[in-house]
């Protein structure tokens, strides 16, 4: 779990920080068990560490040093649940001690008690285990916040990123569950349920549902579009371009609009009309690979064999391993054995079974 690794990082640092092992207040006698404990954690002998950080919070009670030593031993011990009385005790001590929050927040959160954890980790700005936190108490919206204030610092972290999808998908249920228990016969209502249909594929439902909403509100940006999706997704052409024509008088500047008609009219077999359709959505939007997919076969099917060239050429430039970069080999190995280009022909195919066997084994 994330907040395991969080965990490991953060006494990977503490322990580097903790180098002296010297501590204004210790006896000799209790300096010496601390010194014997960060040389058995330093060996990994948790164990050891642990029984020697023990006996400096009994020959020293008063003192918070052992009492975050023992708590982050237990914790490298991965002892989560022993390692929070020993950091309770060393916060009563020192209230104010970041390290002691942090490791006690850690600890509470390893161990499920999220709600007890947030407020240690809001004290120490511990923003990505605090985003963690939050959505186990249902806080989506502040732990989106904080995931995204973590993701600044650590982009590609995969479990920052996973835990940010699940909040934010939290956070999208929460917005939807309110918009249904606001208004159960809106349009948008409408709109919302169509949309879970259609994704789970009960597609006669979710062509029920969008056209509810749009018996309501016939002008509202996307219904048309989302619609079409799903009559594209049964093949009836004909329907699906209606909608996507529709939502393009709406949006005329909507890029996806203007590539969903030219290919509904590309699978229809209107060549000239998908074509012009397919490069109007080219220049609203550049280098949306799908489009360039299909501006191609259409150039392809009108005779224009240098912009079908141009056009598959770019989308491998754009998917390099990709299903979708394995199709343009495969079209341009046709273009290139009727233009009797054996060589480019060949390479092509080679390329195209080469993406098929990688993506296959993905």
């Amino acid at each position: 779990m994330i907040y395991t690794k969080m965990i490991q990082a953060l006494l990977a640092l503490f322990l580097l920080a903790q180098t002296s092992t010297t501590a204004p207040g210790l006896s000799p006698q209790a300096t010496q068990h601390l010194q014997a404990g960060v040389d058995a954690e330093r060996q990994r002998d948790f164990e050891t560490a642990i029984a020697e950080f023990r006996k400096v919070t009994e020959l020293e009670p008063a003192a918070p040093t052992g009492f975050v030593r023992l708590g982050n031993a237990y914790m490298e011990n991965h002892q989560y649940g022993e390692a929070v009385p020993p950091l309770k005790t060393a916060l009563e001590q020192d209230p104010i001690l970041p390290i002691a929050h942090q490791l006690l927040g850690y600890a509470l959160l390893a161990q499920g008690y999220a709600a007890e954890a947030i407020p240690h980790l809001e004290k120490v700005g511990e923003v990505g285990a605090l985003g963690i936190a939050q959505i186990q108490t249902g806080q989506a919206s502040d732990a989106v916040s904080n995931l995204q204030a973590a993701l600044m610092k650590s982009p590609k972290d995969p479990d920052l990123l996973f835990y940010l999808s699940q909040a934010s998908e939290m956070l999208s249920q929460q917005s939807l569950d309110a918009l249904t228990a606001a208004d159960p016969k809106s349009s948008r209502t409408h709109q919302v349920r169509a949309h879970s249909y259609y994704v789970s594929h009960q597609f006669p439902e979710a062509e029920k549902e969008y056209e509810e909403a749009l018996t309501l509100r016939p002008d509202v940006p996307g219904l048309h579009l989302e619609l079409g999706e799903v009559y594209a997704a049964t093949s009836q052409w004909v329907k699906a371009e209606e909608e996507f024509l529709a939502e393009t008088r709406l949006q005329p500047g909507n890029a996806e609009a203007a590539f969903r008609l030219g290919d509904a009219r590309l699978q229809e077999g209107k060549t000239k009309e998908a074509l012009k359709e397919l490069e109007r959505a080219d220049l609203l939007r550049p280098d949306m690979s799908d489009t360039l997919y299909s501006l191609g076969k259409a150039a392809l099917l009108a005779g224009d064999s240098a912009s079908a060239e141009r056009a598959f050429t770019r989308v491998i430039a754009l998917e390099k391993e990709s299903a979708l970069a394995a199709q343009a080999h495969y079209a341009l190995a046709g273009l290139y054995r009727k233009q009797d280009k054996v060589q480019e022909a060949e390479r092509e195919m080679q390329q195209f079974h080469r993406l098929q066997d990688h993506n296959g084994q993905r």
